[in-house]
């Protein structure tokens, strides 16, 4: 087992996965891998994200494509650290998170 490997797979024990889902995540993430024959810590945040709309371009199930982008955004994200726009955190978009109608950008408004 490589390192990287175990390294997510302690981040996922740690998180609470449960052991069904730590297997569906590596296994999207050895996917990924293999895809580029390479290690997933030596690929661009591009390079991710053309593999993962690949997946949606092929027409996967959509739980199947959640479950791949749980666990390569789990490598990304936790394991490796890495802060890409791409797994980028979702925007709130409820009523009391919008500026004031009267907001003029960058006002500093709550």
């Amino acid at each position: 087992m490589t390192p990287l490997r175990m390294q997510m797979t302690e981040d996922m024990r740690v998180a609470g996965l449960a052991a069904g889902t730590q297997r569906i995540y590596l296994d999207g993430v050895r996917r990924l891998a293999e895809h580029y024959r390479r290690g997933p810590d030596r690929l661009s945040e591009a390079e991710v994200r053309a593999y993962l709309l690949g997946l949606r371009e092929r027409g996967v199930a959509l739980g199947t494509f959640k479950t791949n982008h749980g666990g390569i955004q789990l490598l990304y994200r936790r394991t490796l650290e890495r802060g890409w726009p791409l797994f980028g955190e979702k925007k709130d978009t409820s009523p009391e998170a919008a500026p004031p109608a009267n907001c003029l950008a960058g006002c500093g408004c709550p």
